[in-house]
């Protein structure tokens, strides 16, 4: 058995070649819940998604989030209403009394459905009404995962890091912002003056995560801060991952981030923005998958290879240079 964290894009382009080195029915996934929001009373687990949606079969390729070929009607009348009544638009985050009424795991991540800043399809929406719908019946965040992974037909199982809210805040010189706000609605440009995992200090990984990280553990190319930090902040999981066999693909090439802006989090939390930096970030981790263009020395194994992924057959090459750095460790 194999446990891999996942947030983002990284770890799922990984594991859409991996199921001949790392089968689906010997595999588990433990992933991201710190970018998840409420919108217009709706719990939306971006990260859970797209692992649910790829190993469902029915993950837009192009974008890595969402469903492929899905219609937004809805959406787009939302976006009709909102300019026909003349309503401000930009994220409305709502107040600080709102994010701590009502269910807890939405905490500090409420935000207005008027004229929604993220772009939901209608069949996606249908996943997010059904999820709030057993939260609401009593359900626990992990409880509504496998009800959903049941209905796409998964073999892998897909947990989410905890079932208590931790909400990734960015911290700009006009005041904090949710993680979503910084990145899709203000395409990740206000200055970052650090990042809080806000109700970190209080969650707990679910026993069912527990069991899982006494696997052998994989992180994918993902934002060490947002994807990976939210989880590391959870109580249990780094002490977890402290007492199992690692191994990381890094997102860098020496000081080149393949995507998104884990360069400039990075640097903001204190961390050279490099796969030194990476290196840094994961004391934990007991060897590293780098790109073969990537020269930085590190003081554990490493495996290099190809690390680019944009085919079945690259991410295929890659869970093989994963699957080789585990036999050094394990």
């Amino acid at each position: 058995m194999t446990t891999f964290l996942s947030g983002g894009t990284g770890t799922p382009k990984l594991l859409a070649g991996a199921d001949g080195v790392f089968p689906p029915g010997e595999t588990t996934v433990v992933a991201n819940t710190g970018d998840d929001v409420e919108l217009g009373g709706l719990l939306v687990c971006p990260d859970l998604d797209t692992v649910l949606y790829l190993e469902g079969d029915v993950l837009d390729r192009e974008t890595w989030w969402g469903i492929g070929d899905d219609t937004a009607q809805t959406h787009e009348e939302l976006h009709r209403l909102a300019g026909a009544a003349d309503l401000a638009g930009g994220p409305r985050y709502l107040g600080a009394e709102a994010q701590t009424a009502g269910r807890p795991i939405a905490r500090w991540r409420r935000f207005s459905g008027v004229a929604e800043f993220m772009h939901i399809g209608d069949r996606d929406r249908a996943v997010h009404v059904t999820r709030t719908g057993l939260l609401d019946e009593g359900y626990t965040l992990t409880g509504a995962t496998r009800v959903l992974a049941t209905a796409f037909g998964l073999d892998r199982d897909v947990l989410p890091m905890s079932d208590d809210p931790v909400a990734t805040l960015v911290h700009t010189p006009a005041g904090p912002v949710h993680f979503q706000e910084f990145w899709v609605a203000r395409d990740g440009e206000p200055t970052v003056e650090d990042v809080e995992f806000r109700g970190g200090e209080d969650a707990t990984a679910t026993d069912a995560v527990l069991r899982a990280l006494r696997e052998p553990v994989v992180i994918g190319p993902s934002n060490p801060v947002t994807s990976l930090g939210p989880m590391l902040a959870v109580d249990g999981i780094r002490r977890a991952l402290a007492e199992t066999p690692v191994v990381a693909v890094s997102p860098f090439v020496e000081d080149r981030v393949f995507s998104g802006p884990a360069a400039k989090l990075m640097a903001a939390v204190g961390y050279e923005p490099s796969t030194a930096g990476v290196a840094e970030a994961y004391p934990f981790t007991d060897a590293f998958v780098l790109d073969s263009a990537d020269d930085t020395a590190l003081d554990r194994p490493v495996v290099r290879t190809d690390t680019g992924m944009e085919t079945a057959e690259d991410s295929a090459r890659v869970a093989r240079a994963v699957a080789e750095a585990l036999e050094v460790v394990s």
